[in-house]
């Protein structure tokens, strides 16, 4: 994981206060885990899954688990929720996003992240340029199918790979029927974040 997402991460965990239990969705037996978060040091209950397991890493378990079904917790068992760089490699990601809000009690806490696309910053500057006749003939038509394309993260198959996000499928999709929702994009190529809390 980069250490500006587990950063983003801690920093949206410390200020949204994650209480007593966490379930990491992707988690690895590694410090890398999201579950080993500053902000997460006092959960009396760290839990995480992922396909391949299961695993004891230092103060949790990571049970063997496909997150399009999470039977084995009960309805709101947990405080927090967290995933980062998993959904795309869900070819079910809305049986996922469905089992997180299943699990999640009201009022706990879902933080994903994902790989998004955006378009290209340097289409502002060109936009302003355009305006030059010359400009516009010589270089901007050849380049148009450039600066009007988006940025995305390259594939990474780990089993596969199958979606990226735009910052209004994380809100109006993943976060739907969520309140107090915040939707951040880091890094290039971008990262969306989103975090919202079950009503």
């Amino acid at each position: 994981m980069h250490p500006r997402i587990f950063h983003e991460f801690e920093r949206i965990c410390s200020e949204r206060h994650t209480g007593d239990s966490v379930l990491e969705i992707g988690a690895v037996p590694s410090d890398d885990s999201l579950l080993c978060m500053e902000s997460l040091k006092n959960a009396r209950l760290k839990v995480g899954i992922n396909i391949d397991g299961p695993y004891t890493y230092k103060d949790f378990e990571i049970f063997e688990m496909n997150a399009n079904d999470m039977s084995y917790f009960n309805n709101e068992m947990f405080d927090t929720v967290v995933s980062n760089a998993v959904l795309e490699h869900d070819r079910f990601f809305w049986k996922t996003i469905s089992e997180m809000k299943r699990v999640i009690r009201p009022g706990g806490l879902i933080v994903i992240a994902v790989p998004g696309y955006r378009k290209l910053q340097i289409e502002k500057i060109f936009s302003r340029l355009e305006r030059v006749s010359v400009f516009r003939r010589f270089l901007l038509n050849p380049l148009g199918l450039v600066f009007s394309s988006t940025l995305t993260f390259q594939v990474h198959n780990h089993p596969g790979d199958f979606y990226r996000f735009s910052p209004q499928a994380v809100r109006e999709v993943f976060f739907e029927g969520m309140r107090d929702v915040d939707i951040y994009s880091v890094m290039i190529p971008p990262r969306i974040i989103g975090a919202g809390i079950k009503a």
